[in-house]
C-alpha cells in the first residue's frame, strides 16, 4: 500500500486500498447495473453482454487475463465473440467518454480534484501490434519492444482513477514503410504524429471543455513540464494551479530581463526580432539557483508516512522567469525539493501558482503524482491491463477503457457499500466482497 500524502494544514489525503487476487462473486447484479450507464454506447444487446463478460473475466482469479482464458472462464463466453467485441465492434467512443466521466464525477468528483498525467509501457513481442517499436519502456527501465500509453488520472478525497488514455504512435509509424501496418491496425486516417506531451495536452483540453470532472490542480512529470504544448494547454484552464517537474538544466532569470525590438535585414527584407538588452545577466540553470540559495531559504517538510516512518524532504522556492529560445517566457514559482543527508539529490518543479500561494500547498502537490502510477500498477497486477493480445488501434483503446471501468467499479463498491462494512473505517471489508478489497488506512 502506498502512503497517503500529507502536509499539515493543506490539501487532502488521497485514500488508498489494497487489491488482492479475488473476484467479486455476489456482486454480478451490482456490476451489471454499474455497467448499464454505458449500454447506450452499443447498438445491440450482444456487445452489451460481451462487455459484461469481459469485465467479469478481468475480476477473475486467472493468472493471465487475455481474451482466450477469460472466455473459457466466464460462463457462456466465446473466444471469437470477445475478440470481435474488443477489436471490431463499433463503440460510440464520444458517448462512452461522456458517460464514463459522469460516472467518475458522481463517484469521486471534488472541486479540489487533481488531474495527473503519466505514461506507461506495455511489453509486446512481434512487430504487428499498433504502435510497437523498440522504445524506452518505463515499466522495465530500458529500451524494449513495447507500446506506450499516455494516461490522465484523477484524484480526490474519495479515491483515484484513470479518466482518459491515448496510444502513442512513434514517428516511424507515420512513415510510408508503415502505411500497410497502419491500415491493418485500423489507425484512424485523421490522426497525425503527436508527441506524448501533445497527447496529454489534447486530454487536458478535452476534459476542460467537457466540464464534467471538477479539478483545481494539475501535476505531471518532467516530460510534460518542458513541453510548450502541454504548458499552454494547462495555462488555458483558468483558475487551475499546476506543478510540473522540469529538468535541472532548465534556464531562467531571477528577474525578468529587459527586451527590445531589433531591426535587421534578411534577403533584402526588413524584419524585427525581440532581443534581451545586453546589460542584463545571462540566464542560469535552476540547479545553479538551488546551489546559491542560503540555508535560511530551505524548509523541512514531511510529505508522507512510509513503512519506516515519516518521509521528509527539504523544500525551497524562488520566483523566476523561464527562458525560452533565449527570451523571457512565463514567470513561475521554481520549487526545489532535496533529500536529506550529506549528498542530497534535487528535484525541480515549476508552478503557475500566484505569488501569494503558501509553500505548504506546493509541498502537498509535489507528493500527489503517485496516484496515477498506482492506477496503472493496480490495473496491471490485478485487472490484466497489460495482458491484452489485440493488435488494432480500436482494440487497444477498448481494452484500456474496460480496465479503467473495472478499477472504478472497485472504488464504487468501497464507496457505496462502505457503510455496511464491519471494519473500523467504514470501508468495505474483505469478507463482504469476497476478499478483493481490504479495509484502507484512512488518514484524517
Amino acid at each position: 500500500m502506498l502512503p497517503a500524502c500529507r502536509s499539515g494544514g493543506e490539501g487532502f489525503a488521497i485514500p488508498t486500498f489494497d487489491l488482492v487476487p479475488s473476484d467479486v462473486e455476489g456482486f454480478m447484479e451490482e456490476l451489471w447495473e454499474f455497467q448499464s450507464t454505458l449500454h447506450d454506447c452499443f447498438a445491440r444487446s450482444e456487445p452489451r453482454a460481451h462487455f459484461f463478460d469481459y469485465m467479469v473475466g478481468q475480476f477473475s482469479k486467472l493468472e493471465r487475463k487475455s481474451i482466450e482464458p477469460m472466455a473459457l472462464e466466464v460462463e457462456g463466453g466465446t473466444i471469437r465473440g470477445l475478440q470481435r467485441f474488443i477489436s471490431d465492434v463499433r463503440w460510440d467512443e464520444e458517448q462512452m467518454r461522456w458517460n464514463y466521466h459522469q460516472l467518475v464525477a458522481e463517484e469521486m468528483g471534488d472541486p479540489d480534484g487533481v488531474l495527473m498525467f503519466d505514461e506507461t509501457g506495455f511489453v509486446k513481442k512481434g512487430k504487428d501490434s499498433v504502435g510497437v517499436v523498440r522504445q524506452y519502456c518505463g515499466t522495465l527501465g530500458k529500451v524494449e519492444h513495447c507500446q506506450v500509453g499516455v494516461f490522465a488520472g484523477y484524484a480526490s478525497r474519495q479515491g483515484y482513477a484513470l479518466v482518459d488514455k491515448r496510444l502513442f504512435l512513434p514517428e516511424v509509424w507515420w512513415t510510408d514503410a508503415y502505411a500497410a501496418r497502419r491500415t491493418r491496425c485500423n489507425v484512424p486516417a485523421e490522426l497525425t504524429l503527436q508527441s506524448k506531451p501533445q497527447l496529454a495536452a489534447a486530454m487536458v483540453e478535452a476534459i476542460a471543455q467537457e466540464g464534467l470532472l471538477p479539478f483545481k490542480y494539475i501535476v505531471a512529470d518532467c516530460l510534460y513540464g518542458q513541453s510548450p504544448d502541454f504548458l499552454d494547454a494547462v495555462d488555458a484552464c483558468v483558475g487551475v494551479t499546476t506543478l510540473v517537474a522540469i529538468p535541472a538544466d532548465t534556464r531562467c532569470w531571477l528577474q525578468a530581463p529587459r527586451t527590445e525590438e531589433q531591426v535587421y535585414r534578411y534577403k533584402g527584407e526588413v524584419r524585427t526580432k525581440r532581443v534581451v538588452v545586453s546589460p542584463d545577466p545571462a540566464p542560469c540553470t535552476v540547479a545553479a539557483v538551488a546551489a546559491r540559495l542560503p540555508a535560511s531559504r530551505w524548509y523541512r517538510r514531511r510529505v508522507s508516512e512510509g513503512t519506516k516512518g515519516p518521509i521528509v524532504y527539504e523544500f525551497a522556492r524562488q520566483r523566476v522567469t523561464l527562458c525560452k529560445d533565449g527570451l523571457p517566457d512565463r514567470t513561475v514559482w521554481l520549487v526545489i525539493k532535496r533529500t536529506m543527508g550529506p549528498e542530497p539529490t534535487y528535484s525541480y518543479y515549476s508552478s503557475n501558482a500566484p505569488a501569494s500561494m503558501p509553500l505548504r500547498t506546493l509541498v502537498w502537490l509535489s507528493g500527489l503524482r503517485w496516484a496515477v502510477e498506482q492506477c496503472c500498477e493496480e490495473g496491471k497486477t490485478e485487472l490484466g491491463m497489460a495482458h491484452y493480445e489485440v493488435r488494432k488501434y480500436p482494440g487497444w483503446h477498448h481494452h484500456m477503457l474496460t480496465t479503467m471501468l473495472a478499477h472504478v467499479f472497485l472504488w464504487h463498491l468501497k464507496l457505496c457499500l462502505g457503510e455496511k462494512s464491519a471494519g473500523p473505517y467504514g470501508v468495505t471489508a474483505a469478507d463482504v466482497i469476497g476478499g478483493r478489497l481490504t479495509p484502507a488506512d484512512v488518514y484524517d
